[in-house]
C-alpha cells in the first residue's frame, strides 16, 4: 500500500474547510475592531507616534 493511497483515505479535507472558516471568522473580527468609530482616537493617537520626538519608550520590567 502507497503512502498516496493511505492519504486519500484518510479523508483529511474536513480539516482544510474547518482552518478557512476559523481564518475567516478571525479576519473578520479584527476587521471589524479596526474600524469601529470608538477606536478612531486610539488610532489617530498611534498614527502620530513617529513623528513624536520627546517621547522616551522604555521596556516594562517586571518587579519581584
Amino acid at each position: 500500500m502507497k503512502l498516496s493511497d493511505i492519504m486519500s483515505y484518510a479523508d483529511l479535507s474536513d480539516y482544510a474547510e474547518v482552518a478557512l472558516v476559523l481564518f475567516l471568522g478571525v479576519f473578520i473580527a479584527i476587521t471589524i475592531r479596526t474600524f469601529l468609530p470608538s477606536r478612531s482616537r486610539e488610532l489617530h493617537d498611534a498614527s502620530l507616534l513617529p513623528l513624536e520626538e520627546d517621547r522616551v519608550i522604555t521596556p516594562r520590567t517586571q518587579e519581584r
